[in-house]
């Protein structure tokens, strides 16, 4: 067992160092990314650990504070230290140029803890960045999430359980929120979300072509398989949580993707709607995971879908 989730371990870093333009995603791009300022590795839990480290990037337009965005990088959550790549030459830099302030957490991969623990990393990140907003000039009115791959699950996740503290399916209940950081006082609510390429719905991974694994990545997070733990599986999906209440959620997947299959931006999508909730999906045609999907016109979508929802 041991053995087996090192190799995975070391297929997930290895496609996340090799580029950005590989599991990552394709980082091409003619944009630069342009700031005022730049607080690096600020440790939101307060624990010394780099896991639970965050950056802060102001526009370069200064003003005397910023609608935030939390962007958060994909690894199939087994990266505990990407923030330094988290699509900041493409999505990043699109906020930024837009006037939003950027932050890139890190979070525990599955392999330092399992779930609900990267959902508790990042909603900590979300009540940081409340109990912070004054000292880096953040406008905690406007709070968004987004993010790539297995960013984009967390980023929806985040978004989906916005409200909920705890949920019990069945004989399993969740701690949705965790006690993390020095604001447990502090909301974990969202305003918006943006899943880009994310897996959303666990338990039907194998509803188009994906990328196949001996073990899954959502199964070396959750511990168990599958077969006999459906409910937990149920708990860790965004599409689950669909509901009337979800704040506005924006999502972007190719159909060429053959990692996350496309058919989960689509099934999500989906739920969202027969929910009630506000939504909007662009499926890109010949868009891979992460290849051909951050165009001009998507990274405009994406803003105008944010600036839509802040009016």
């Amino acid at each position: 067992m041991r053995k087996l989730i090192v190799s995975l371990v070391a297929l997930a870093c290895a496609a996340t160092a090799s580029a950005q333009i590989a599991f990552g995603g394709s980082q091409a791009s003619d944009r630069q990314i342009e700031y005022s300022q730049k607080f690096a590795d600020l440790n939101y839990v307060g624990d010394g650990e780099a896991f639970h480290t965050l950056d802060i990037y102001l526009p370069k337009v200064e003003k005397e504070s910023y609608p935030v965005v939390v962007h958060i990088y994909g690894s199939a959550w087994f990266s505990n230290n990407s923030k330094g790549m988290a699509d900041l030459h493409t999505i990043c830099a699109a906020l930024l140029d837009a006037g939003y302030a950027v932050v890139t957490p890190n979070h525990r991969a599955s392999t330092d803890a399992l779930y609900p623990a990267q959902i508790h990393d990042i909603k900590a990140v979300i009540r940081f960045i409340r109990g912070e907003a004054a000292k880096y000039k953040l406008d905690t009115s406007f709070i968004a999430t987004s993010g790539f791959s297995s960013g984009g699950h967390l980023a929806s996740l985040a978004a989906v359980t916005t409200g909920l503290k705890t949920y019990t399916l069945g004989d399993d209940t969740i701690d949705l929120e965790g006690s993390l950081g020095a604001y447990t006082s502090e909301s974990s609510d969202v305003n918006a979300a943006c899943d880009w390429s994310g897996p959303v719905d666990l338990q039907n991974m194998d509803c188009g072509e994906g990328m196949k694994m001996p073990k899954s990545p959502e199964e070396v997070m959750i511990g168990v398989p599958m077969e006999g733990n459906e409910n937990k599986y149920a708990l860790l999906s965004p599409i689950f949580f669909a509901n009337e209440k979800n704040p506005p959620i924006h999502i972007f997947h190719g159909t060429a993707d053959n990692v996350v299959p496309v058919c989960q931006g689509e099934r999500f999508y989906k739920a969202l709607q027969e929910a009630g909730a506000k939504c909007e999906c662009v499926i890109v045609e010949g868009g891979g995971h992460g290849f051909n999907m951050y165009t001009k016109e998507n990274l405009q979508k994406m803003v105008d879908f944010l600036n839509g929802v802040r009016k």
